[in-house]
């Protein structure tokens, strides 16, 4: 079973001088679920190399047993150190594809035309997309072969308009999930603000917020088993 993840090359969070990337609970979660599941995994983003981490997932009170574990993972560590380019892997070489968040993924994976061509081709081969927080902003742009949008009239969820209102960035980000989500005609609905909600139509796989990560990847599993 082999399964990319994909991760934000972006730093920047807008123009308020702050850093951003991806949530480190969004990755080392799902990350720990498949690695003991046995799967191959392999960890891209558009730039290569070590993606931004968000510094704010990185501090004492973002942390979980599975970032715990994270901090004592040499390999992992290396692995997230050198990832490869995205434009250089192909949907065929995998079972699966799973985008963690962070604001990051808003700026670059949601525009990013390797991006589009991986999550349009891995659903039309049938294959679990998986997207949680964040993250499901990369359907923004995505197709069906038809043209109409892959998440139009599926049951999806995301991070929400009331979560990005509490934590002060509705102005910064350059759209919002929720928004974004409904607008291509996703069903959009969703959990309590914080808590674990995930949504499995088809073969698309949207997780709400960070609490949600571990759930949807093991949403991802059961559909590849």
């Amino acid at each position: 079973m082999n399964i990319l993840m994909v991760l934000t090359s972006h730093d920047q969070l807008g123009n308020t001088g702050k850093k951003t990337g991806f949530w480190l609970e969004e990755f080392a979660a799902p990350y720990y679920v498949f690695k003991d599941a046995g799967a191959k995994i392999t960890l891209a983003s558009p730039q290569g190399g070590r993606p931004p981490l968000d510094p704010k997932s990185d501090a004492p009170d973002a942390q979980t047993p599975s970032t715990e574990r994270f901090r004592q993972d040499k390999e992992v560590q290396q692995a997230l150190a050198d990832t490869v380019l995205l434009s250089s892997v192909s949907h065929e070489e995998f079972d699966a594809v799973f985008y963690p968040g962070g604001h990051g993924p808003l700026w670059d994976l949601s525009e990013d035309r390797d991006s589009l061509t991986m999550i349009e081709a891995m659903h039309a081969a049938g294959k679990p997309v998986t997207a949680v927080c964040h993250a499901p902003g990369v359907f923004r742009h995505a197709k069906l072969h038809n043209g109409r949008p892959l998440v139009e009239g599926k049951r999806v969820t995301g991070f929400t308009n009331t979560e990005e209102e509490a934590v002060q960035l509705t102005k910064v980000v350059p759209f919002l999930v929720e928004d974004s989500l409904k607008k291509s005609g996703g069903l959009f609905s969703r959990g309590p603000d914080w808590a674990s909600y995930v949504l499995v139509d088809s073969n698309v796989v949207t997780g709400q917020n960070p609490a949600s990560s571990e759930e949807a990847a093991r949403a991802t599993l059961k559909l590849l088993q």
